[in-house]
């Protein structure tokens, strides 16, 4: 729980801080962030390098292609980062992570920030992830090039869900994964478009039968789509 009056504050360790803001800055997220709603700090990993020419890795033990991130030098970042923000939640962005979840990023999202430390090459020394409370965290079956472009990810879907972001709270409601559904279908003007039409109970004006077919759409999409979210809410676990 954030303590009232503390601003959410995500820092980045990372070996391309040029990387950010990126989308951060731009629409909603990045306004807020320009008004200060919200902080974005990074730390460039290379810092924490002892020799001159700032190595941040090194061949795995074993063999194997690709290169091992050092961890004497993630852990310096990391412990200079903790220093700062000893209450944050320390988040790892990886493929072999637990898959993240609406409710996962809606605890974030209630907290005072989180840490993110943005893997390259093969990834962080075991070392580290067993040294530190580090939650593993991926956001789908597939690789990405480096953590980047998934903290950016992450730190979008905490931040649209601080108080005052999004002008239309109930919006946020009624998005997938809120009621442990994908969202049904939307229209819009013009009411009909290449011989389509829009619903006609969605012009009905009566919001009882809007709201049945609309939680029909919902039940029927996430049914087809994603069976595994259907058996939790079928089962009445969500």
């Amino acid at each position: 729980m954030a303590k009232q009056g503390t601003i959410w504050t995500a820092k980045v360790l990372t070996l391309f801080p040029e990387m950010f803001p990126g989308p951060l800055g731009a629409s909603l997220v990045g306004q807020s962030l320009k008004d200060g709603a919200w902080s974005l700090e990074t730390v460039d990993i290379r810092d924490f390098a002892s020799d001159k020419h700032r190595t941040v890795d090194d061949a795995p033990f074993g063999g194997g292609p690709g290169m091992v991130m050092r961890p004497d030098v993630v852990d310096a970042a990391i412990r200079s980062a903790k220093e700062a923000v000893a209450s944050l939640p320390l988040i790892y962005l990886t493929p072999s992570g637990r898959p993240i979840d609406q409710a996962r990023v809606r605890e974030l999202a209630g907290g005072s920030g989180v840490v993110v430390i943005c893997g390259r090459f093969e990834g962080l020394d075991q070392r580290v992830l067993d040294e530190h409370p580090i939650e593993e965290v991926s956001l789908g079956d597939f690789v990405l090039s480096g953590g980047e472009p998934a903290a950016i990810v992450l730190i979008d879907a905490c931040v649209r869900l601080l108080p005052g972001i999004v002008g239309n709270v109930e919006s946020l409601a009624e998005e997938s994964f809120e009621q442990g559904l994908l969202e049904y279908p939307q229209y819009t003007r013009p009411q009909e478009w290449h011989n389509r039409s829009v619903p006609e109970v969605l012009t009905s004006g009566h919001h009882e039968r809007i709201r049945a077919w609309r939680l029909a759409e919902a039940e029927r999409i996430t049914k087809a789509r994603r069976p595994d979210l259907w058996a939790r809410y079928a089962g009445g676990t969500r």
